[in-house]
């Protein structure tokens, strides 16, 4: 029987076309498994010498010959064989090698299947604890940035177009709330990745007496799947994942593109540090914010690993089916950008510089002030709709004298458009007293800022 050396390959009597063998192996992108590989089998094997499927003494050999093979891997003093397919066969056959008989037994009332199925979520929920960890160090740095630039008044902008003036710091933690918004997708992803495939086998279960809740409470599980149909062809965890890390990856893209344009000439308000940019081979003069803009241009990359997930199971039926080994390198791809990403993203939040006095040369600009003086009609009586056009009005006047500011219209000029605008208007106007005027939760009042602040600094023990 040529195909013995095989684990499946008792019922062939020809060998493995190589051309098949470079085709169907992942042993060249799954192997970073290892670790999980291991830590799963040495929980399935103490479960195996509970319910007495292995000795005790048979379960302290594959535990060790276990930890030799993961120390080998560690050192990189392991050889990976292409002919064993993938990570958990050439484990288990180093295993073997080293204990013969006993290493056989390790595979008891487990499939492939399900060994792949628990590896991958093992690996997956340390990767979305990583990711916990990046968020949040990228949140901090954004508090940080605002406490930095917590006077600095700003316009704020919609359709790119100047609207209303926000603090600095307001727009800072504008971030934090969306990657708050990521964490907590993060969280219940995991909550719902954290079911033990294993103890399912190929498909239908098994005849032994195994405990799968033994193992689970070994791995960290919090519970057991239910269905042995469903292990075998579920990889909803790993769409969830990395959707969660699309998300992410457009938060990010967002906010690189807004300090992209800060950056630039034209805007002036973001200094970024050397360390972060790179310069033109024809052009001394540039700083270019590459990675801003590679951040920006990676998100690319992680929606492209949804989409594959996507297809790859659309119509699979029960239960498992080989184009399920096409998960793993656009989760594991997904994953490292997304980590990369965020560990730079950090970098760049606590190197910047927002240019204050650039900034102000120009925050009159734009009418920024018009809403502020619009809602001090509105508290006199005046219709919102009335005070708006009033308001209108009164930029159109501006334009028509060449003025940039509503504050250099003359209090004649106020008292004509509405008499309301005779008392206490001029203490709306100019970007100061508009962001002074603003009192509603979450707005960008200056004591809700500060509030916002102390409550970011106390979430994140900052």
């Amino acid at each position: 029987m040529v195909e013995a050396s095989k684990a499946w390959g008792g019922r062939f009597a020809s060998a493995t076309d190589g051309r098949v063998e470079r085709f169907t192996e992942s042993i060249s992108f799954d192997q970073r498994l290892f670790g999980h590989d291991i830590r799963g089998s040495i929980a399935h094997a103490r479960m195996l010498a509970k319910v007495g499927l292995l000795t005790v003494e048979e379960c302290r050999q594959i535990e060790r010959g276990l930890l030799e093979i993961r120390a080998e891997i560690e050192a990189g003093t392991f050889r990976f064989l292409l002919e064993r397919e993938d990570v958990h066969m050439n484990i288990e056959a180093a295993l073997i090698e080293r204990l013969g008989d006993v290493g056989r037994k390790l595979h008891t009332a487990r499939s492939r299947n399900d060994q792949v199925a628990t590896d991958l979520k093992l690996w997956t929920r340390d990767a979305l604890d990583r990711i916990g960890e990046r968020l949040v160090a990228l949140q901090a740095a954004f508090v940080a940035g605002a406490e930095r630039h917590r006077e600095v008044i700003i316009p704020g902008y919609t359709h790119l177009q100047r609207a209303q003036p926000v603090l600095a710091a307001h727009d800072f933690l504008a971030h934090a709330e969306k990657l708050e918004r990521d964490r907590s997708r993060v969280a219940d992803c995991r909550k719902r990745l954290n079911v033990l495939p294993l103890g399912a086998a190929a498909l239908a279960g098994t005849s032994l007496p195994i405990d799968r809740h033994e193992v689970a409470r070994e791995l960290e599980f919090d519970d057991v799947a239910a269905n042995s149909l469903d292990v075998s062809s579920d990889r909803d965890f790993a769409l969830e994942s990395v959707f969660v890390l699309a998300m992410i990856a457009e938060h990010l893209a967002g906010w690189a593109e807004q300090w992209i344009l800060w950056s630039t000439q034209e805007f002036g308000f973001l200094a970024l540090p050397d360390a972060i940019c790179t310069g033109s081979s024809i052009m001394p003069q540039k700083k270019n914010p590459d990675v801003l803009e590679l951040i920006r241009g990676r998100v690319a990359r992680v929606i492209g690993s949804l989409t594959t997930l996507m297809v790859l199971v659309k119509g699979l039926p029960l239960a498992y089916n080989r184009d399920l080994q096409e998960d793993k390198e656009p989760l594991f791809d997904a994953f490292d950008t997304v980590e990369a990403c965020l560990e730079l993203a950090a970098v760049v939040v606590d190197g910047a510089r927002l240019r204050g006095d650039r900034i102000a040369e120009r925050i009159e600009e734009g009418f920024l002030d018009a809403t502020t003086l619009m809602e001090h009609l509105i508290e006199r009586g005046v219709p919102q709709r009335t005070a708006h056009a009033v308001i209108g009005r009164l930029v159109g006047l501006c334009e028509r004298k060449g003025l940039t500011r509503l504050a250099d219209l003359t209090d004649a000029d106020l008292a004509e458009a509405d008499p309301a605008l005779g008392t206490g208007a001029r203490d709306r106007l100019g970007v100061a007293n508009a962001v002074k005027a603003f009192r509603s939760y979450g707005s960008t009042a200056p004591a809700e800022v500060d509030r916002q602040i102390g409550r970011w600094k106390e979430r994140l023990g900052l």
